[in-house]
Formats: C-alpha cells, structure tokens, sequence
C-alpha cells in the first residue's frame, strides 16, 4: 500500500495490489482455500485472525484481502471493508451488527424493496422496530430520533425514484445524538461519493453492480470507521459470512476499470436522459444531476459525478414499451456493461413518489445514440 497520497483513479489501479500477496505477477492471483496449515500448535494457538493473516478459510486470503484493502483505500478516513456474498447481505448483516432488540431503526421510505422486506419482517421478529422517514427530511430528522433510535439508515439516490439525501446534514444530527449512520451509496460508489468524508459510519455497496461491472458475480461490501469495522467484522464472521475468491477476485478486475466505464455511464445516461425529457410520451425523469430531480441540489452539492441508473414517467403502456425494446435488456440488477429496462412500482409508507408509472433504465457501455433509436422505436408503437 502506497503511503502517498493519490487520487481516486490512481488508487483504483495500485490499491490491494501488494508485492507480498502478488509477487512478480501483476494481479493477486486466486488463493482457494478452506484449511490452513500451521508449522506447530503454538502457531496455530497464536494466530489471531485479521487482514493479511492466514488463520481458516473464512477469514480469507490475499485474493479477499486485495479486494477489501482497495476499496478501504478509496474511501478517506475508512478503517477496513468486510465482504459478503450479495449486495442485500452488505445491507442487512451489518445492521445485525449494530442492532439490538428494543433499537430503533430509522429507514428512508423510498429504500430498496428487499431492505424493507427485511425491516418489516427479520428485525421485527429480532425485536427491532423500523421507522421509515421521508428522504428528503435532511436535519429534520432531529424531530423523529427518540430515545431507543440507535440508527439511521440512507439510501441515496432512493432506490426507484432516485431522490437525493442530504447525507452530511443527517449525520451530523446523528452524531450530536451518537446515533450509528450506514448509506447503500451503490450508486454513486466512492469515486462519485465520498461517504465516510461526508460523515458516515458504514458505506454499503452492492458490489455486484459497478465494482463487479460485468454482470458475471454476486458480492457486497461494507466499508467502516475505526469505531464500528471491528464489530462489523467480527459480526461478519460470528454470522459465516464469506465469498469465494474467484468472486473476489473478478471484483478487484472489475475495480480497475471502473472509473472509466462510470465514466462512460455517466455520459450516455445524461444524454439519454435529456433526450427523454423532450418527448411528448414522457413525464417526469427522475435523474440526480437534472434540476428537477428532488433532492439535486444535494446532488450538486455533494456529488462529482452520476452513474447509468434513472427513472422517468411514461404516459402508456409501460409492459408494450419495455417489450419492443431490442438493445435493453428485461432484468433485475444494473450496474453490468449491457443497458436495461424495467417497470417499476414503488413501495410506500408515509411519502407518495414523484411522478407515477416509471420505467426504470440502466444505461450500459452501448452507442447512446443506438439506444436513443432503440427507445425512439418502442415510443413509436405506443402511439
């Protein structure tokens, strides 16, 4: 690990990759492993597991650690990144971490279908209760924590309806009343939102999406000041919770290129996006870095970049429209190089979304301008 200090694209490429764990080669290789052996069984009694120590199988090897230390690296004032098979698992295995029968947790109301799920059954049955709050409180969700809120979980953009949290604004109320505060920032990742600067605690990724930016792995991470990693990884092993290395090791691949396919997302995204915008079947887009998203101008304020992820309102058939799609793809997940599409309804407690009827996009590495015919063809046969 360079002790110099780089910028984001730089530690992309140099981070996880020491000498000690690679040798001559230019990437860690795959270290399979379950057992490990011990010269003796004072070695063996005095081996505490960690990053870079080889004690069993769940506690990793060079092909985890490599992984888990570049995206520690990419994220300034983080204390270490714990690894978990899916991105749900990122989410919901450390709030286990945190959380305590009698807690409350606080919960944006546009959070992620499964997170909620989760929430409204697991924690539940575990004694947790879960207030959902509208994202676009800011500081005052002063106004809601009571005396058993123990966290405050953010999502930002909101899952679906892509509204922007004043993150910085929420912790900072959740640190005057020592309150644990985790953010999904899957879709900004670290190059595009710095969460632990911004005064998070735990920044969870579903690194399936752009770390892994191919479609090809499922995998998740959660990334820790020094007051809350140890427990998140001690919870992470005390629950079992571990990744093959092939998985880890296509994710630090992935890593590399990341800035320039985000990059690349960005681009086709906004064009995409404008070009929605002008079109008569076409109500509301709801994307970060347009001025009418809710929530942009934290996104302007917080953010030096957008991904490939929106969703806008269409006035029609929203199945006869994703069908006639021939470059979009009709799945779950984003984030792969290949663009999709899908309907959406989102799931609401107390707040109603932005604009109704959405289709969800991810815009992928393709020519924008083929998509753009690809979407101007499906509009054609709604009319």
């Amino acid at each position: 690990m360079n002790d110099r200090a780089q910028r984001p694209r730089t530690t992309l490429i140099e981070a996880g990759r020491r000498k000690e764990w690679r040798g001559r080669l230019v990437n860690p290789p795959v270290e399979r492993a379950s057992t490990i052996l011990f010269d003796d069984v004072a070695q063996l009694r005095s081996t505490r597991a960690s990053l870079g120590t080889y004690n069993y199988g769940l506690q990793g090897t060079a092909t985890h650690w490599a992984l888990a230390e570049a995206l520690t690296d990419l994220e300034p004032g983080a204390a270490g990144t714990a690894l978990y098979p899916t991105g749900l698992a990122a989410i919901t295995m450390p709030l286990l971490a945190v959380l305590s029968p009698g807690d409350e947790l606080l919960v944006p109301d546009n959070v992620y279908g499964p997170t909620r799920h989760f929430c409204d059954t697991f924690l539940k049955r575990y004694g947790v209760s879960t207030r959902y709050y509208d994202p676009l409180v800011g500081t005052g969700i002063r106004d809601l924590v009571g005396g058993s809120t123990h966290a405050i979980l953010l999502e930002s953009p909101g899952s679906l309806t892509m509204e922007v949290q004043d993150v910085p604004g929420i912790c900072s109320v959740a640190r005057e009343r020592g309150i644990v505060t985790l953010l999904d920032n899957t879709w900004a990742t670290p190059l595009f939102y710095s969460a632990i600067a911004a005064g998070v605690d735990i920044s969870l990724l579903a690194a399936t999406k752009y770390v892994g930016g191919h479609a090809d792995v499922m995998l998740g991470t959660a990334t820790a000041t020094q007051d809350h990693y140890p427990a998140l990884q001690q919870a992470s092993w005390d629950l079992g919770q571990s990744i093959s290395p092939d998985d880890a090791w296509l994710a630090s691949r992935g890593l590399r290129t990341m800035a320039v396919r985000l990059k690349a997302h960005e681009t086709s995204a906004l064009a995409i996006a404008e070009w929605l915008k002008a079109q008569p079947q076409v109500g509301r887009v709801l994307h970060p870095a347009l001025p009418d998203c809710p929530g942009h101008e934290y996104w302007k304020r917080d953010f030096k970049g957008s991904s490939g992820l929106f969703s806008f309102e269409l006035e029609g058939d929203r199945d006869a429209f994703v069908n006639s799609l021939e470059l979009f793809g009709i799945g779950y997940s984003w984030g792969g190089y290949e663009s999709l599409a899908l309907p959406v309804d989102p799931k609401r407690t107390i707040t109603e979304a932005p604009a109704p009827n959405l289709v969800r996009l991810h815009i992928g590495l393709e020519d924008p301008q083929d998509l753009i015919d690809d979407l101007r063809s499906a509009l054609d046969r709604l009319d």
